[in-house]
């Protein structure tokens, strides 16, 4: 239904255009042969102030009738007076009927504007839902994994040789796993608040050189990193996240001696970092969703999470994320940094660019 309240505004200008379709009204019968004139202003003066702020069905009915009478009375004044013909007085009904048809249009509009807005305001409550249980359960985890760990350890130290020390080395290792969900639960909970972010100015050739460093001893793989000389303002705590994501990603989906590499270089305003590999690449079917939380796919393993968070860094700073697959086998994950990055928040430190090219071979 609309709303039956006009707001201040609105109330001045139903009542200016009374008096100004009065006016018109009134000069339908004072100007023989000129009536189509201000007939027609009437008319569309009506529609002009029906599209400021729709009105009830009542109120549009009884205005329009109101008019139509008028109106129409001033067309038959002239009809008796051998002014027109009554094939004149036809416009009466065409112009009701084509104002109801714009009236029909508007409430359709209105009526698709409120849907729209009811489920934006769902979409909105289920993101603040879905943060408020990812910051308690990222919380939550800690408490029970420490304990967990503790015991396990002290059942591990005590029997290292025995069938129990190897239990609790499994235990041990899911207890990692679990660590790693609860801080990627975390990371997910403040990506969203950019006022947190810390930006300086960051050096990926530094940045990718640290992520390849960190990432050969871990993982049997061709690394490769070509020299660059771009810089971003950016958060490089974030970057170095969204890149261990990337990395984390490569490594899972390339056997071991895989090649994995790491560009930057910019382009126009823009700065694009890429991660490819040969591995096994990305389902076509899964392409549109491989960046949406809690998204693994149904051939992909994972918690879905960590391209999540690295599409959350990458849209905090004002950027953009895609994934693609290579013509040659394996995938390519790209990312677009604004090369001034986001404004930054008051206090920021703008760090020299390290500026160190490296080639890192196999």
């Amino acid at each position: 239904m609309l709303d039956t309240a006009l707001s201040p505004v609105n109330r001045w200008l139903f009542a200016g255009w009374v008096i100004f379709a009065a006016a018109n009204t009134a000069m339908m019968f004072v100007v023989p042969g000129q009536e189509t004139i201000p007939f027609h202003f009437v008319y569309i003066s009506m529609a002009l102030i029906y599209g400021f702020q729709p009105w009830p069905l009542r109120r549009t009915y009884a205005v329009l009738g109101l008019v139509a009478v008028t109106t129409g009375a001033a067309l038959v004044w002239h009809v008796k007076n051998d002014v027109i013909g009554w094939e004149e007085t036809a416009e009466i009904p065409l112009m009701a009927v084509l104002f109801l048809v714009m009236v029909w249009h508007v409430l359709r509009r209105v009526a698709a504007t409120r849907v729209a807005r009811r489920y934006a305001d769902s979409e909105h409550k289920m993101r603040e839902m879905q943060k408020r249980f990812v910051r308690f359960a990222s919380h939550e985890l800690r408490t029970p994994v420490t304990v967990g760990r503790g015991f396990a350890e002290l059942i591990r130290d005590a029997q290292p040789d025995s069938q129990a020390a190897q239990d609790a080395i499994v235990v041990l290792e899911e207890l990692d796993k679990l660590e790693r969900i609860a801080a990627r639960l975390l990371t997910l909970a403040w990506m969203d608040e950019r006022s947190a972010m810390k930006t300086s100015v960051v050096s990926l050739s530094a940045e990718l050189e640290r992520t390849v460093t960190r990432w050969r001893a871990a993982a049997n793989r061709d690394w490769r990193l070509s020299p660059t000389s771009a810089v971003v303002v950016a958060d490089r705590q974030r970057i170095e996240t969204a890149l261990d994501s990337l990395v984390e990603n490569a490594v899972r989906y390339t056997e071991e001696g895989g090649r994995i590499e790491l560009v930057a270089y910019p382009d126009e305003e823009s700065v694009i970092i890429e991660v490819r590999d040969n591995g096994s690449g990305i389902p076509d079917e899964e392409l549109a969703y491989i960046f949406e939380s809690f998204h693994s796919g149904s051939s992909r393993g994972g918690t879905g999470m960590g391209l999540a968070i690295v599409k959350a860094i990458v849209e905090a700073h004002g950027g953009a994320v895609s994934a693609e697959n290579l013509p040659g086998g394996g995938a390519s994950f790209r990312l677009r940094l604004p090369a001034q990055g986001p404004p930054p928040p008051v206090g920021t430190e703008q760090d020299e660019p390290r500026q160190r090219g490296v080639a890192v071979g196999a």
